[in-house]
């Protein structure tokens, strides 16, 4: 989802990208891509337009959209551990925990990292793919054999 918001960043605004542009670009497999878009457009980062000219496109400013609200989009909230979220109902020893404040601490400063983090911070307009090319290419052949 994350290299998809990323591609998708570095593209014009207005600009429509086919979902095989992106799949290609960023390496995402076509079955998995296509759930991920289908997510990503149900919660509101992307806008979809159907049709022979149509595809994706950010519907929110690339800074207005945090690692921690895609990670929690997928997945639900953030949790570490199950004791933080259900509490004595994941644990009888909740209560009585040594180690539950390390976890608390642990998710609060994971939590605020992911959402000081937005797709602008890591825009890649040219895809995976082509900037591996290009590494690629860099490397003497003599290192390739």
């Amino acid at each position: 989802a994350i290299r998809a918001l990323a591609y998708l960043a570095g593209q014009d605004g207005d600009r429509l990208v086919r979902r095989s542009e992106i799949e290609s670009k960023q390496g995402i497999p076509r079955h998995f891509l296509s759930k991920i878009l289908r997510t990503l457009v149900g919660a509101g980062f992307l806008e979809s337009v159907a049709g022979a000219r149509g595809g994706f496109r950010l519907r929110k400013p690339a800074s207005q959209i945090t690692f921690l609200q895609v990670y929690e989009g997928f997945e639900g909230e953030l949790c570490l551990v199950e004791c933080l979220r259900d509490g004595p109902a994941a644990c009888n020893f909740t209560s009585v925990c040594t180690q539950i404040d390390v976890w608390r601490v642990a998710r609060q400063k994971l939590f605020d990292y992911l959402d000081s983090v937005s797709i602008a911070d890591v825009v890649d307009g040219d895809g995976l793919g082509c900037r591996l090319a290009r590494q690629e290419e860099s490397v003497p052949q003599k290192f390739l054999a």
